[in-house]
Parts: C-alpha cells; structure tokens; sequence
C-alpha cells in the first residue's frame, strides 16, 4: 500500500468517528489558521502528485492536506501569491495550465489542460452553511460540488466561478465576470451575473453575436 492508499484507507476509517476525525483535524491543521500544521507541510513533497516540469511558486500558500487529492500535471503552474485549498475536496489541475498571480482556488476544483486563469481569479467549491439562525453562520459548515473546467479555456482577471459550475472546452470568460451559471463549450460569456456573449458556429466558421 503506497503512501496516498494508506491516508484514503486511514480517511475512510476517520469519516466513521466524528470525534476521532475533529481530534485528528486539529492535528493536522490549525483550528485558528484554517492551515495544515507547519509538521504536516514539511511533508507535503510525500503526498501531492506533480508533473514533470511542473511549479508551484513559493510565496503561492498551499493549503494542501493529505485527506483528499492534489494533482498538477505536466508544464503547469501555480503562479506567485496564488492560494491552492484542497481542504474539503479534491483539486485536480491538467497539463501546460495557468493558474495565475493572486488566484484563489478552493477544491473541489478540476482545471482541465491547456487552461489560463488570469489574475485574481476565484474558483471555489464551496459555499458556507446559513440556514439555521439559531446559529453562527460560521458553525454550520460548508456544502460543495465540484467545479469543472474544461481544456483550453481562459478566464479573465478577477472573476469569479461558483461552486457546481462547468465551463465547457475553448470558451471565454470576460474579465470580471461572475460566472453562477455552465458555459457551453466554444462560447465567449461576461457580466454580473455571466451571460453568453458569443458562441463559434461550424457552419460558418466564425464566432456569432447571441442576441
């Protein structure tokens, strides 16, 4: 059993002991920080899987634990001051992909190949728990579903991609946008919310205006 066999095998036993699974936690990460413990980092080179060529910048903060993936493939890169947050779901980054200056990528997250986040872009998994007023918004957790995003697209500076969203192969996303919606592959979408600017038609061989 290799070394991410044994923390799937140990996960899956922790998942069945709710008290067992908040002391482990607290081991692993800091209650405060919401950041793997400084032990746990000094090992990380044992349990992300990088490809060759691949870099993560050192000033990126990697809050990357053991407990669920974090794969980069091929010539990719997680460029400076970026954040990479596997912490409540898998994070999965293809070949010859971008992930750009100040992005904030927050599992569960699959970044196809060939993609280009831009500056300041926000892909996250997850949104915050609420409905219970009786309390604190920060007790009640966290809902996610994975956001997917397919090869060969590129996302302009800061925008912002919600949990569940799909954007499909060789699309556009405008600069600033709030993408709360799936873009169908070869479309150009923008605005707040996002809305479908164009799409490349075969028949014509070039990129139309959706009115």
């Amino acid at each position: 059993m290799n070394v991410m066999e044994s923390y799937g095998f140990i996960s899956e036993k922790l998942k069945k002991n709710e008290k067992l699974k908040h002391f482990v936690l607290n081991l692993l990460v800091n209650p405060v920080r919401t950041r793997p413990r400084l032990w746990l980092r000094l090992l990380r080179p044992l349990y992300i899987k990088k490809g060759r060529r691949s870099v993560i910048c050192g000033s990126a903060r990697k809050d990357i634990v053991p407990f669920n993936k974090f794969i980069i493939g091929r010539n990719s890169v997680v460029e400076d001051y970026a954040t990479v947050n596997n912490m409540v779901g898998d994070i999965e980054i293809g070949d010859n992909t971008r992930i750009g200056i100040g992005n904030v990528i927050i599992g569960p997250v699959s970044v196809g190949n060939n993609v280009n986040l831009a500056q300041n872009v926000t892909v996250s998994g997850l949104d915050h728990n609420y409905e219970d007023v009786n309390y604190s918004i920060s007790s009640q957790g966290v809902s996610t579903s994975q956001i997917v995003i397919e090869d060969d697209v590129w996302v302009g500076a800061n925008s912002v991609i919600t949990k569940g969203i799909r954007i499909g192969s060789h699309s556009v996303v405008a600069a600033c946008s709030l993408v709360n919606k799936d873009v169908p592959p070869f479309s150009i979408v923008g605005g707040n919310p996002a809305r479908l600017l164009k799409q490349y038609s075969k028949e014509s061989g070039k990129w139309e205006r959706v009115l």
